[in-house]
């Protein structure tokens, strides 16, 4: 495999859904309140369109704090996110892989494109797509195949991470391999098969 391109929340940063339920249970709630509000078709349509730039952070936040019935709406996305923390394993081994000759890129679905430390970006990524930015997010396929354009890379020579089985299926689906990530221990080795590459 020629190509690397990873998720950004939940990859290279600690458990996601980990900040939401921190999130719910300061907030009075259910742990996962936030996370079951997308089961709702309604909702879904919502964060497709923060994803994807239509709406903004401001106005997503507001949505969903009417939704789970929150009164203090200002900086209500920040308090959703506060809990997450980089996964150095997980920087590490991108910054490892790239210095061994694999391409690498950033493939992620945003609740607003400013919501990155983007001051790494350029020493970890040869190619970057932020959902917010480009109009289009995982699982569609014109994603996966945008981040193997960035990245110079056939998508079939591709590894994709993803923490979610709907966007490792959706990446499969362009001929990518994928990696369910559900923590460096197990992501790793993986990676280390199929990138040919010591990443640890």
């Amino acid at each position: 495999m020629r190509g690397l391109l990873v998720d950004f929340g939940g990859v290279l940063t600690s458990n996601v859904f980990e900040s939401f339920r921190a999130f719910c249970r300061a907030e009075g709630l259910e742990p996962d309140a936030f996370v079951s509000l997308f089961r709702d078709e309604d909702a879904r349509g919502e964060l497709r369109r923060v994803e994807t730039g239509q709406i903004d952070e401001r106005e997503f936040g507001a949505l969903i704090a009417a939704r789970l019935g929150v009164t203090e709406t200002d900086d209500i996305v920040n308090r959703l996110f506060a809990g997450m923390r980089p996964d150095y394993a997980m920087v590490e081994a991108v910054r490892r892989a790239r210095a061994g000759g694999v391409r690498t890129g950033l493939v992620s679905n945003s609740i607003g494109a400013g919501r990155y430390d983007r001051s790494q970006f350029p020493e970890l990524f040869d190619g970057v797509v932020i959902s917010a930015e480009e109009g289009v997010h995982k699982p569609q396929p014109e994603i996966f195949l945008l981040g193997a354009e960035r990245i110079g890379v056939p998508p079939e020579d591709c590894v994709f991470v993803d923490d979610l089985r709907e966007n490792c299926t959706g990446a499969e689906g362009v001929g990518m391999t994928a990696v369910l990530h559900r923590g460096a221990e197990g992501t790793l080795p993986e990676l280390e098969r199929l990138l040919g590459l010591e990443l640890t």
